[in-house]
């Protein structure tokens, strides 16, 4: 179908079937956990709610697999996924979701 010049078609986005949501957390675990170890903090974009829960289901995996308290923070674009801070008061706002109970 043909555009008027100058327009884009809306972008559809498909949700992700629950395979490919598995497949998604087993894969991102090991490359958040690495980037963690060497960097401290894990950025990625995350637009969609779909997105933000499955970095946080990854930080949550993330946090049982170096066995230590990890941390998520989504603002509506992206979320960073870093180690909690022990004795940080005021990291706990609105946009902070604690990934390992």
């Amino acid at each position: 179908m043909a555009h008027p010049l100058g327009t884009q078609p809306a972008l559809r986005r498909t949700p992700l079937t629950a395979e490919e949501r598995t497949r998604g957390e087993a894969n991102f675990t090991p490359l958040v956990a690495q980037m963690l170890l060497e960097k401290g903090r894990f950025r990625v974009t995350a637009e969609t709610p779909e997105m933000v829960d499955l970095f946080q289901a990854v930080a949550r995996r993330v946090g049982d697999l170096l066995q230590r308290p990890v941390v998520s923070y989504a603002n509506g674009r992206d979320i960073v996924i870093t180690f909690a801070q022990q004795d940080a008061p005021g990291l706990t706002g609105q946009n902070a979701h604690p990934a390992h109970d």
